[in-house]
């Protein structure tokens, strides 16, 4: 059974989480660049056979892009690890499990932001947030997933 977060428990485990979101999304950038810069050398070899290549670059650059590929898995681990969701690797959005009404939602969190102030149903994303309101303050961490 998953656990299932109350906004206040969700809003502490921040305190963990929120620092190794942040180191998330640098690598995301370093590892996006480093791909950038193999894919960037291979559209040159296609097209000048290699002519233009540093091939100690592509080696630095596949190197850079593989240690960041992999302390990523780590960090996603150890995120998810905390019992909540890693959504989005660019923006920094996590979820955590919550109910209200009885039903399955996520608490949303977008690093940036001060705390979560959004959540969403499971089937809604990003773009269903919905403000957290008192009637889901009355209303959530109530009653078992149906």
């Amino acid at each position: 059974m998953a656990r299932y977060f109350t906004l206040d428990e969700a809003n502490a485990a921040l305190a963990l989480v929120e620092p190794l979101l942040r180191q998330v999304v640098a690598l995301k950038a370093s590892y996006s660049q480093a791909e950038g810069q193999l894919q960037g050398a291979a559209q040159r070899i296609a097209l000048a056979g290699g002519a233009r290549v540093d091939p100690g670059q592509i080696l630095q650059a596949r190197g850079r892009r593989d240690a960041a590929a992999a302390r990523l898995k780590e960090l996603i681990e150890e995120v998810q690890g905390h019992g909540c969701l890693v959504k989005d690797l660019d923006l920094g959005l996590i979820d955590f499990p919550a109910l209200y009404r009885g039903e399955e939602i996520y608490l949303c969190f977008r690093l940036g932001e001060e705390r979560i102030g959004y959540w969403h149903g499971v089937d809604e994303g990003y773009r269903g947030r919905k403000e957290i309101d008192e009637d889901f303050l009355a209303n959530h961490g109530r009653g078992r997933r149906r």
